[in-house]
């Protein structure tokens, strides 16, 4: 079976990181750092409506000009802001069981190619995942179900889960008609019974039993 994870808020908690960016970006402006409160709440949609929330929030005019001149900077800074990113527990044994029994691995994220592949390389990832989707690979993102459809393409078709954390990741699964997992613990700010999905978890240790579950829901379907 194919499984295809989100990334922030999913596998790992990226909003220190993204707080200290924003620090820098909001320093060079006068303004007060992001909360890591309000961090969590921004992430989920790519870091253009990222960068809007983060203005809107320290009352900065947004033009094009000025959302280009701050976006491009939080960029430059984002690639290199890996240090404070963590694991959620269990993450790394679940993959390891998954890849060893034979399930192929993707992510599809909002997060931009170059900070993704950045922080996938420096928490070891590389090696785990068959396909790799992120923000500004192909012209769409999520909540539209391109880039979870051109994720499970690049893996070579073929039944699939979709484990994620938010709204965002829901809403993209129920449109590419895709069984959805969702960890619970992550960014969402939603009630859980409020969002589509298939199962729910609030640790990793309980992936493993639910892709037995999906491939036994797949396998009486056919």
């Amino acid at each position: 079976m194919n499984i295809v994870f989100d990334l922030d808020g999913t596998l790992i908690d990226s909003a220190p990181d993204i707080q200290a960016v924003s620090e820098i970006i909001l320093g060079q402006l006068g303004k007060e750092p992001l909360t890591i409160a309000e961090t969590r709440s921004f992430v989920g949609e790519g870091a253009k409506v990222l960068v809007s929330r983060m203005m809107a929030a320290r009352g900065i005019e947004e033009t094009p000009e000025s959302h280009a001149r701050i976006y491009g900077d939080f960029v430059a800074q984002y690639e290199y802001a890996v240090e404070k990113a963590v694991f959620y527990p269990g993450v790394v044994d679940a993959l390891a069981v998954l890849k060893a029994a034979g399930h192929r691995l993707g992510l599809c994220t909002n997060k931009p190619e170059l900070p993704a592949r950045a922080v996938i390389r420096h928490m070891g990832l590389e090696p785990t995942f068959d396909a790799v989707v992120a923000a500004g690979m192909i012209d769409s993102r999520k909540p539209e179900p391109d880039m979870l459809l051109k994720t499970v393409e690049d893996m070579g078709g073929g039944a699939t889960l979709y484990v994620g954390d938010s709204e965002i990741d829901a809403e993209t699964a129920r449109r590419a008609e895709i069984p959805f997992a969702l960890y619970t613990e992550g960014y969402r700010k939603s009630p859980i019974a409020a969002m589509p999905h298939d199962w729910s978890f609030d640790h990793f240790d309980r992936l493993q039993e639910i892709v037995i579950e999906a491939v036994a829901r797949q396998t009486a379907a056919e």
